[in-house]
């Protein structure tokens, strides 16, 4: 397995501010990750890496669209990937790393309801977010545990580190699915930036955030997993900035991957996981110049597929 390699560590050239609302309870847990020792981008991760990273099965025994554990009773994800499904036949797997191996510290849930965002449209891709109620809760371990989400003040800047995770296809146009859960790092682009990119193809409204590297050759990432999570760290504590969406073309630096700005809809999240909602964290980072500019860094850009096909952290050479 190739390995995404720097060649020195990435300085943060920015101020830096972590603002806490929610419950105590809530708080007490959520972006915690134990396990999770990165310091460079790799491409599998390890077992309680991303202890809130969800497996959504749609139908049968296959792997759909990826989602957060943002309580001990709710999921976050994209509204596209509940477009046509059975309530009935979804299925989420928690503290899974591998789709076909031995799993010991897995958990799964059915889904009791799914609440798509009114407000969702499918031709401009605005207000892609979705909640997934769990049929009855799941145990916290370190294997399984709740991401924070961005209060609605955050400030994600150009350049910021931000991780993306998933399962999917390993090369563009290809059939291969990995079989463990894939994590890369890429950059936050500015909205401006990013609707140059998609001018004349889509409006980068301010529910989105934009993520990958423009205009840089190298190796290239492309395809996640629609509906997983981008996360950023502050401190001892993973927050999720973004809900993977949408995005032009596969491994094409011209085109960053878009996702629905999780800070948006605080309020909207909250008047449906009632009296213990998600940790809330303001996290402002205005840039971070230096992101693109580390000598011999393996540049990548990020480029996700409109779809339920999964899409994929891989690498060309």
């Amino acid at each position: 397995m190739m390995m995404m390699r720097f060649s020195s560590a990435l300085s943060v050239a920015a101020v830096t501010l972590l603002y806490i609302t929610g419950s105590l309870c809530q708080l007490d847990v959520c972006g915690r990750a134990p396990l999770n020792n990165k310091i460079v981008g790799g491409e599998d991760a390890t077992a309680g890496a991303w202890p809130w990273q969800v497996s959504i099965h749609l139908s049968g025994s296959s792997h759909n669209c990826g989602g957060t554990l943002i309580t001990k009773d709710w999921v976050l994800s994209a509204a596209h990937c509940f477009q046509d499904f059975v309530l009935s036949r979804v299925v989420m797997y928690f503290g899974r790393l591998s789709q076909s191996g031995s799993n010991p510290n897995e958990m799964s849930r059915r889904a009791s309801q799914v609440i798509n965002h009114p407000n969702y449209d499918s031709r401009s891709n605005d207000n892609d977010i979705a909640l997934i109620q769990l049929s009855s809760s799941v145990t916290f371990s370190d294997y399984i545990k709740p991401v924070c989400l961005a209060a609605g003040a955050s400030v994600f800047g150009e350049g910021t580190e931000s991780w993306v995770t998933g399962w999917g296809k390993l090369q563009s146009g290809g059939t291969q699915l990995p079989d463990t859960l894939q994590e890369v790092m890429i950059p936050i682009v500015s909205n401006s930036a990013c609707a140059n990119a998609y001018k004349g193809m889509y409006t980068i409204t301010s529910n989105m955030v934009c993520a990958g590297l423009l205009n840089q050759g190298g190796k290239d990432s492309c395809q996640g997993d629609s509906g997983g999570p981008m996360v950023s760290k502050k401190g001892s504590l993973w927050i999720q900035s973004g809900v993977v969406s949408f995005g032009e073309g596969c491994a094409d630096p011209k085109y960053p991957g878009v996702y629905s700005r999780v800070s948006q809809y605080q309020d909207w999240i909250k008047l449906y996981t009632g009296s213990n909602p998600p940790g809330f964290v303001e996290f402002v980072q205005t840039s971070n110049s230096n992101f693109g500019s580390v000598p011999n860094l393996l540049l990548f850009s990020l480029s996700l597929t409109f779809s339920l096909i999964p899409f994929s952290l891989f690498l060309t050479s």
